[in-house]
């Protein structure tokens, strides 16, 4: 999150919010959040914990998102398996993405910053992507099978 240099006013999106770990101390941070959640129950509870906070909650699949119109940024740890689908839906066309730190499975990020992702050569002509922050699975409650790790991508 410290990494991210979130600045108060500052719309982020936390795709696969959960229950709000990164939501809060985005909160904290002083952004406008957007908190991208699929499940309805988990939905739910992000409404009430943060009923007086800058948080509108969006139940929506993150592949399916629709983006803010506005330059935006995003903080966040999506679902392993949508990760590819979000991170083309951030990059098409028109977006008005300005930054992302993303927590993705390691060799995912590792392909996504070394260019080895399909169509990545027109990503890379707007964006700087890079890894930050390792994760070991023992940083996750319950563990997952794989290593993480934060796929940094800054406008350039």
């Amino acid at each position: 999150m410290d990494a991210a240099g979130v600045r108060p006013g500052e719309l982020v999106l936390d795709v696969g919010a959960g229950l709000g770990a990164l939501t809060a101390p985005l909160v904290r941070a002083g952004a406008q959040v957007v908190a991208v959640e699929l499940h309805p129950g988990r939905a739910d509870r992000l409404r009430r914990r943060f009923a007086d906070a800058p948080v509108t909650v969006v139940r929506a699949d993150a592949a399916d998102l629709r983006l803010p119109s506005r330059p935006f940024r995003v903080v966040s740890s999506p679902p392993y398996n949508v990760s590819t689908a979000l991170l083309k839906r951030l990059l098409a066309p028109g977006s008005r993405l300005v930054s992302a730190d993303l927590v993705l499975q390691r060799a995912v990020a590792n392909r996504w910053s070394r260019g080895d992702a399909p169509g990545a050569n027109r990503w890379y002509y707007h964006y700087d992507l890079s890894i930050g922050l390792r994760l070991p699975r023992k940083a996750f409650t319950p563990p997952p099978h794989v290593d993480s790790a934060v796929l940094v991508l800054r406008k350039r």
